[in-house]
């Protein structure tokens, strides 16, 4: 893995990482301002946070192995 595929997983994670942040934020405000009226919306919104959060994990996982597979080269 070269520099430069490891900076695209760095900016994938960033990416990630925000739109798991944006997905949470949602279901926060959801939480304190919309429940229990807007209780429908629960559990569709749960479900994108939840595979927000894993998409952020699997881009850690990769940065983690292609850093790890960089350092054991170096």
């Amino acid at each position: 893995m070269n520099a430069n595929e490891i900076k695209t997983l760095e900016k994938q994670l960033r990416r990630a990482r925000r739109i798991a942040g944006e997905q949470a934020m949602e279901l926060h405000d959801l939480v304190e301002d919309g429940l229990p009226a807007a209780y429908a919306r629960l559990p569709a919104l749960s479900a994108s946070t939840y595979a927000a959060c894993e998409d952020w994990d699997k881009a850690r996982q990769a940065l983690e192995q292609a850093q790890q597979a960089e350092e054991s080269t170096a």
